[in-house]
């Protein structure tokens, strides 16, 4: 906050957060308007109130500019899937994994199987974008054909990427929240399974009902051969077509530059396209701009009659291309104005501060930091800032309540990094719901392990004076939390999810 800029009082700080809290509520979920359009009314109330306070437009300007600048790979990143996509499913890479998807996954135990696959790759990758960028595409295109609940599926696909990317030493974020609080990387790790695992058990029996629950038309069986077949008459299908994959997942242990990353994995697709395919250049090109539509199959398939394959087909193989995600990338510009007025208001430091004079308690003191956490990473959407500013407002109090570092490292990441991509507006969800071809609020009921991961903080904070504060660990007599972090980890790194 600029010094000119005068610190806003509770009365009218708790006023507008409220009011900012039921225009989105009511904006978007009830009344159904364009996100974007609530986003940027509400930012410029958030604007107006700043000024009145003493602030700028160019203070407002200058916070979303830094935002812009954190998250510029991610934007790039996000057109750069919009490449891959496009590329992948001329080469036949995507229709490769959906070919043996419909031949081998019994269509009760997708749901499960989605939850669990991209666990593991986000697991040994320490990427959930990657993970839902890669597999979870691949998953949506089989539910797709199968005509499987598409939000269910990309539920599952999130819960399962977001608890690898929690289970992964790979993961930045997993980093970067164990190094703000100044503890190891792998006690972090361990101790997030007391709320993780439960989670993830939870989320994968509910999947599994779910699926075992599913009602199976009678002509399912028939139609999912039907799609498999057709798949297998359009593309060449053999498995060489899996190295653009194995490239992604290559540079994602390697730590290898992301965008670099996608670079080489959609030229090596490009020219699968042509090599296994016999693509154009001129319609490899188009997919990986324009998106794939299945009028592309014709410079390989001279012979075929595009009007004769199944509508449900076409909509499954069209999609991607670089100009795909121009509307996530505006959404994203409406989100970090928004973001940014907020910031620059100060109301969300006036509620935190004064709402801590109220917290006396082990238990208050981890309620009001996963609170904290998560209203943060929901104003701001960057758990960067998130991690940072709850370790800020709750270190000392942690210290205060005797409870060890350990348990604020595991509610940044439960409250403040997990609940990110459930809302419309941050980059996370952008990019989900570009990905998966979902949109966030159908997705976000069913991404369970996405919520489940706070409601078992919360639940051990409350029944920990009953259970000898399982799961919480506490600091002893004699034993003193870290002040600060290491000094190599205050600065914090370049984004990559």
């Amino acid at each position: 906050m600029p010094a000119t800029q005068r610190q806003p009082g509770l009365a009218p700080s708790l006023l507008l957060l409220t009011a900012i809290a039921f225009a989105i509520v009511y904006g978007i979920v009830v009344a159904g308007l364009p996100t974007e359009l609530v986003l940027i009314t509400l930012g410029a109330a958030a604007t107006l109130f700043s000024l009145l306070h003493g602030g700028t437009w160019e203070g407002v300007m200058d916070i979303m500019g830094a935002k812009v600048k954190t998250a510029l790979s991610a934007l790039l990143v996000l057109y750069s899937i919009g490449i891959i996509i496009g590329s992948w499913m001329i080469s036949g890479t995507i229709p490769y994994f959906i070919y043996h998807g419909l031949e081998l996954i019994d269509p009760r135990y997708l749901y499960v199987m989605a939850f669990l696959g991209t666990a593991i790759v986000s697991t040994f990758t320490g990427t959930s974008w990657g993970s839902a960028g890669t597999l979870g595409v691949a998953i949506m295109g089989i539910a797709a054909a199968m005509d499987i609940n598409l939000a269910i599926t990309a539920g599952a696909v999130l819960s399962g990427a977001y608890f690898g990317d929690k289970l992964s030493p790979l993961s930045d974020t997993t980093i970067m929240a164990s190094m703000v609080v100044g503890e190891d990387l792998y006690r972090h790790i361990r101790n997030l399974m007391y709320t993780s695992l439960p989670a993830a058990l939870v989320a994968a029996v509910v999947y599994l009902m779910l699926g075992l629950n599913m009602e199976l038309g009678a002509g399912m069986p028939a139609a999912i051969a039907a799609s498999a077949n057709t798949l297998d008459g359009l593309y060449r299908l053999n498995p060489l077509l899996l190295l653009p994959v194995a490239i992604v997942l290559y540079g994602s242990i390697r730590k290898k530059p992301t965008l670099v990353v996608l670079f080489l994995a959609s030229a090596c697709a490009a020219l699968l396209a042509v090599i296994v395919q016999g693509a154009s250049l001129e319609a490899v090109a188009q997919a990986a701009v324009s998106g794939f539509n299945v009028s592309l199959l014709t410079s390989f398939n001279p012979g075929l009659d595009v009007s004769t394959l199944p509508a449900a087909l076409a909509s499954l193989l069209n999609r991607g291309g670089l100009y795909s995600m121009h509307g996530a990338v505006l959404f994203a510009l409406c989100a970090f104005f928004f973001a940014s007025a907020l910031e620059a208001s100060g109301i969300l430091k006036v509620v935190l501060d004064r709402s801590l004079a109220y917290v006396r308690s082990a238990r208050g003191t981890i309620l009001a930091s996963l609170a904290a956490s998560c209203t943060i990473i929901l104003a701001t959407g960057n758990s960067y800032v998130t991690f940072f500013l709850t370790r800020e407002l709750f270190a000392e109090q942690y210290q205060k309540r005797r409870l060890h570092p350990l348990v604020l490292s595991r509610s940044m990441e439960d409250g403040g990094m997990i609940p990110e991509p459930l809302a419309p507006w941050t980059v996370s969800a952008i990019y989900m719901a570009g990905t998966l071809g979902v949109a966030t609020l159908d997705y976000a009921p069913w991404a369970l392990f996405n919520y489940l991961g706070i409601v078992f903080s919360i639940l051990l904070a409350m029944i920990g004076p009953w259970t000898g504060w399982y799961g919480v660990r506490r600091l002893a007599a004699t034993e003193s939390a870290p002040c600060e972090p290491a000094a190599s980890t205050r600065e914090a790194p370049r984004p990559t999810q």
